[in-house]
């Protein structure tokens, strides 16, 4: 191998080892930790959100919504489990939301929610 296509293939290698340490940091894994104490984080405020599916057998929402301050993350749209599968007996998809999300064993997690008329 010459000594620039090493120095490439090196390159390279690094790129991937530094993308993934960002990975192993990422956003995404923040919103699914508990607290030291391996315990649920605690409650937070209700937010504005709108529901864009309702998925009842595995006990998920879809929600965009806008930042949960309490959890320190920006407005997106992102999959939630519920706390009580009933909760999703009375939503719809377009449905305007108040809710609040916590962290419960390592997933983030509507444990309230009522519709905004």
């Amino acid at each position: 191998m010459t000594h620039a296509l090493r120095n490439i293939a090196l390159a390279a290698l690094l790129a991937l080892a530094a993308a993934g340490a960002g990975a192993s940091g990422s956003h995404a894994d923040d919103h699914h930790a508990d607290d030291a104490s391996g315990q649920a984080a605690a409650p937070t405020e209700l937010s504005d959100g709108e529901i864009r599916k309702v998925d009842p057998d595995s006990a998920k929402l879809t929600i965009k919504h806008g930042p949960l301050k309490g959890l320190d993350m920006p407005g997106m749209t992102m999959v939630f489990q519920v706390k009580d599968g009933a909760m999703l007996d009375r939503l719809q998809v377009g449905d305007k939301v108040r809710f609040r999300a916590e962290r419960i064993s390592g997933r983030l997690t509507v444990t309230e929610i009522e519709s905004v008329h």
